[in-house]
């Protein structure tokens, strides 16, 4: 129903910046939600930033006041802009989309790794 897409992820030192790119193809009208959650080797999957339809946004306690997480008006894409890098940063990102139709579905992107260096 809903395929997403990444993009941006690379290497970067401690201390710069990344821009992470999700664009979403298919049935874009089911999302409600869109956000990035990122998995470092050997760990589940960590909620790192959340936005909603009408704006409102949520983000993990660990990158607070380094993130921040943006969409375009019709939920197409949405984007996630990481500063002040820390080498726990590292991991794969992905994107997702809450739906909501007959239920609700999640939808994730194939992942975008991010490997931050001293």
């Amino acid at each position: 129903q809903v395929q997403l897409v990444e993009s941006g992820g690379g290497l970067v030192q401690a201390g710069g910046s990344l821009r992470l790119s999700c664009a979403a193809s298919g049935d874009i009208t089911c999302i409600v939600a869109m956000g990035w959650y990122r998995q470092a080797p050997g760990k589940g999957r960590e909620l790192v930033a959340t936005i909603a339809s009408g704006g409102g946004t949520v983000y993990g306690d660990s990158v607070k006041g380094r993130f921040t997480i943006s969409r375009d008006n019709a939920g197409h894409t949405w984007d996630l802009q990481m500063n002040s890098l820390k080498l726990e940063d590292t991991a794969v990102y992905y994107c997702d989309a809450g739906c909501k139709g007959w239920g609700y579905s999640n939808y994730w992107g194939q992942g975008t790794p991010v490997t931050v260096s001293s």
